[in-house]
Parts: structure tokens; sequence; C-alpha cells
């Protein structure tokens, strides 16, 4: 995908360098020629010194030919000023960093497709990290409500020979909770779990809910028998 990010703060920078591993091409626009010659020296990215609230500057960038579109500016005022001119110039996808959420409708009419509170995905990690660290966090979305985290079932645990259909219908195990995938390092297999598929100790669980439901899920896969 051609993929143009507005800012090159640390979550842009990063953004920029995960995509380019991933194979897209990138383009990165701020205003500050340092930071813009940093991101093309050390990302891999393309970079665009000038203003992502010029249109020119936008043009020039290659914003008419973008898959998608993602402002990742400090002001909620340049990302809505980029999300309405990036949409004007054809982005069917455009991807906003929310910074203060009475701002959220304003993003909605300006045809954003989504929007990102930077502030509440790190606030969860960080209460994930603080209150269940055995809980490793791989990805969050729904501006942070919810993630797909790595959990590891303990020696001697209860759910140990269990089936993922008998953790799912007991009581105790959340109903808004997933298990989306089971990693076996003994064996170094990766299982697409169906009912019928057993945990075993050792077994890395994917789960997938909100804070409050990971927490509940965790604390079930490690009761001990």
């Amino acid at each position: 995908m051609y993929i143009v990010i507005a800012g090159a703060g640390l979550v842009g920078r990063g953004l920029a360098q995960r995509l380019v591993r991933a194979r897209h091409d990138v383009v990165v626009i701020d205003s500050d020629k340092t930071v813009a010659e940093w991101v093309a020296a050390h990302t891999g990215a393309l970079a665009q010194h000038g203003s992502a609230t010029n249109i020119e500057v936008l043009r020039q960038a290659g914003i008419e030919r973008a898959d998608v579109a993602v402002s990742t500016m400090r002001g909620d005022a340049d990302n809505l000023a980029f999300a309405l001119l990036a949409k004007s110039l054809g982005v069917e996808r455009v991807i906003a960093r929310l910074r203060n959420q009475e701002y959220e409708a304003a993003y909605r009419m300006a045809g954003v497709t989504t929007t990102m509170h930077v502030a509440d995905v790190f606030a969860n990690q960080l209460m994930l990290e603080i209150e269940e660290p055995h809980l490793r966090q791989v990805y969050t979305f729904a501006a942070g409500g919810a993630s797909i985290v790595v959990d590891t079932v303990p020696e001697r645990a209860a759910v140990a020979g269990q089936t993922v259909g008998g953790i799912a219908a007991d009581e105790a195990f959340p109903d808004a909770c997933v298990i989306t995938g089971i990693y076996r390092p003994e064996t170094q297999t990766f299982i697409i779990p169906r009912g019928g598929a057993q945990l075993q100790a050792g077994d890395r669980v994917f789960l997938v809910a909100d804070q409050s439901n990971l927490k509940k899920a965790s604390k079930f896969l490690h009761r001990t028998s």
C-alpha cells in the first residue's frame, strides 16, 4: 500500500518504521526539516518537508494516490485540517490521532474512518504491565479499548488438559474473551484452536478482550489444580 503519514513525532516515526519493514510504500510529512531528514535517513520511508495542512505539500507527497492517510500531529486542529484535505483529494481511509475526545464528532464529520487516542492506548498498556505483568500485549484496537495479549499456562494449572471448548463453556471464564491462538514452545507449533484443542502447561495462549475481561481470563488460566 501507499501510505502518507502527517507528523514525524514518536508515534509517526515508529509507525513509519514498522510499515516500511512490512514492505509498504511510506511518505512522512513534517514541518521540521531536520526531523524530515532524520526520517529519510533512518526509517527507509520517503520524507516530505513542509506543512501537512498545505495542499501543495500534500500533492508533492503523492496524497492523491494514497491508499491510507494517517495523521499523528500534536494538535487536533492540524489533524482535522489534514483529514479534510486528504478526503477532498480522494483518500478513502483516513486515520487520525485524537488528543481531546471532545473533537471526536468533528473527526467523524471530517470523514476520518478511525481515530486513535494514544494516551488511552499507552495507559491501558501500562495498567496491564503493572497489574498483570505475565500478560504481554501484542496489539490494541478500538482506541485502546480492547487488546490481543499472550498469557502462559503455568505448571500445575487446572486448565492443563482441558479443551478450548470446555474452557469457554466454564462460567468462570468470561464470555467476552476469545482464545484465538496457542503457541506450543515445546514443539514450536502454532495452533489455530477449535473446540477440541487441549491446553498444556507452558502453552502461550493468545486472548482477545477488553482489559477487565483479560484480567478475568488470565486469573482463570492461572488457577492451580
